[in-house]
């Protein structure tokens, strides 16, 4: 449920709104990945998560775009 709320939330958000979301969790992604090669990371999980979270913005991006053509 949690995932799907999450989705929602992201398709009622703007272009702008989306692309700068993107833009954020691409940058967790790096600090995360940049704890986890210095090994000062704990939840080792929440990689995977945040690269999920990217694929799901990129999906409404792309439904967004395909929606307004």
């Amino acid at each position: 449920m949690k995932t799907n709320q999450y989705v929602e939330d992201l398709q009622k958000k703007t272009s702008a709104e989306l692309a700068q979301a993107l833009v954020d969790a691409k940058k967790e992604l790096f600090n995360l990945r940049f704890q986890n090669a210095t090994n000062q990371l704990d939840n080792t999980a929440r990689i995977k998560d945040v690269r999920k979270n990217i694929a799901r913005i990129q999906t409404v991006i792309t439904q967004k775009a395909k929606a307004a053509n």
